[in-house]
């Protein structure tokens, strides 16, 4: 274990961290052993009631059932931490609420999934998609992503997930140039919500200076992604001294730095290519004293088991 300094609320404390990175894994596997089913709104749409709360079902407890076979597919390959998909269960916010009730009929379920993941030590975690944009100045946009967060923080709660960045549910700035509406909209979400909440930079929107400004200001964690940063910056190697310090600052915005994630990716055809490649083949050496990373690779497992064995190798 390592021991880090780090000042919190004016006062230093320290922590330990763990001496190897722990690689997570987005989702899916590469090999079909890990998939999840889904059915699109036009389908759904064409449903009656009762046709939409069959199909509904069938879907969460299949889903459920895969979901409990992911974690079972980390503890065997040493994989501490996994990102679900966002759209694990497809419709459950529908305005007509049978998806809700479908989901509290498998409580029971849910916790025991859940329970379990605790107490392999795999970490859960969950990136919502492009539709949250809490910085934006449109009100319907701002309460649909609201709605998506509230589902994601309930579906947590079913799964006896921690209230806090442990179980984080990650997301982007959204609309640019706007720092202080962002920071607002944050300080008015529900908890189990905002004591989940971390922000990521992006290539477009927020750079990592201005998603710091954010989470420094809010008190939410920032989740550095390094490729998303050389993107953004022209950037033409992982170790040039703005990735150090940023992934430096952004330890500093968690509470409890032993939970600090980052991101990885690399580019598919370029350096600062934004296509993922299938493997990671360049990683920053700072990320060397990162607790925890995502490979966002394309090869999956098959990306983290290459890592292991040649990046980690004789840590």
């Amino acid at each position: 274990m390592r021991i880090v300094q780090i000042e919190n609320t004016n006062k230093k404390e320290l922590f330990e961290i763990s001496d190897r990175p722990k690689l997570g894994l987005v989702c899916i596997t590469h090999s079909k052993e890990i998939r999840y089913r889904t059915v699109t709104r036009t389908r759904y749409l064409s449903l009656n009631e009762t046709e939409r709360q069959t199909t509904l079902r069938n879907i969460y407890t299949d889903n459920l059932s895969r979901l409990d076979k992911a974690i079972d597919f980390c503890q065997q390959h040493s994989i501490e931490l996994y990102r679900v998909p966002s759209g694990l269960f497809p419709l459950s916010d529908w305005e007509d609420d049978i998806g809700a009730a479908v989901l509290a009929e498998l409580s029971g379920e849910l916790a025991r999934v859940g329970k379990r993941s605790q107490e392999l030590g795999i970490r859960i975690v969950i990136h919502p998609d492009q539709f949250v944009v809490l910085s934006s100045d449109s009100e319907q946009v701002l309460a649909n992503s609201i709605k998506i967060l509230t589902g994601h923080a309930q579906l947590f709660d079913l799964l006896g997930l921690a209230r806090s960045p442990w179980a984080l549910m990650n997301i982007h700035g959204g609309k640019s140039q706007r720092i202080d509406r962002l920071v607002q909209v944050i300080s008015e979400l529900p908890d189990n919500i905002r004591n989940r909440l971390t922000f990521e930079n992006d290539e477009y929107a927020y750079s990592s200076k201005e998603i710091l400004e954010v989470c420094q200001k809010s008190g939410v964690p920032m989740v550095f992604d390094a490729h998303h940063h050389i993107c953004r910056e022209g950037l033409e190697t992982y170790d040039e001294p703005s990735v150090v310090e940023t992934f430096y600052a952004a330890r500093e915005t968690w509470q409890n730095p032993a939970w600090q994630l980052v991101h990885i990716s690399n580019g598919q055809n370029s350096f600062s290519d934004r296509q993922h490649s299938d493997y990671i083949t360049d990683m920053p050496s700072v990320y060397r004293q990162a607790p925890w990373i995502e490979i966002e690779a394309k090869a999956k497992e098959e990306a983290i088991a290459k890592l292991e064995a040649e990046w980690l190798v004789g840590e």
